[in-house]
């Protein structure tokens, strides 16, 4: 696959994984477009075992965690813009954001790879087979983790209750 057709392709799909990670728009374009850069000086490195897309989100979660170094681990969070609702609509949208919140609190506190994995699965929409790839595990794996992941932040909302 030529670079600019990789690009094309693959840019809003990994910057979605990468803003999914860091929370700040202007962070995951420029880690999006370091990967990328990343990604084709190093294309003879590519060994073809998995998809393209994987591949991007590899190297993404490097560039990630380079960002994250450089700047003492604090991602800026950016505020959603305000919307006009009806009243109704905002008890829901408020129950749906504490629901939210405590997944994400939840999620900061848990081990690693279940937190990562989770994130891969939910936020990433990877498949069970593209995650078990980034971390050269099998999709068993993948999909075991993930479901412990699961069942833990289940565990953990019913305490918070």
């Amino acid at each position: 696959m030529d670079t600019e057709k990789l690009y094309r392709t693959y840019f809003m799909k990994v910057y979605s994984y990468v803003m999914n990670i860091v929370k700040n728009p202007a962070a995951a374009e420029e880690i999006t477009q370091n990967t990328f850069v990343k990604a084709m000086t190093t294309k003879s490195e590519y060994e073809g075992s998995s998809s393209p897309y994987t591949w991007l989100c590899a190297i993404a979660k490097n560039q990630c965690y380079d960002y994250f170094r450089k700047n003492g681990r604090i991602a800026e969070a950016v505020e959603p813009e305000q919307e006009a609702v009806c009243a109704s609509d905002v008890t829901e949208d408020f129950v749906v954001r504490e629901t939210s919140l405590s997944i994400h609190r939840i999620l900061h506190d848990m081990e690693e790879p279940y937190k990562e994995v989770f994130e891969l699965r939910v936020f990433g929409e990877l498949s069970f087979a593209e995650i078990a790839s980034i971390f050269r595990k099998t999709d068993s794996w993948a999909r075991v983790t993930y479901h412990r992941a699961r069942i833990k932040i289940k565990e953990r909302l019913e305490e918070d209750e």
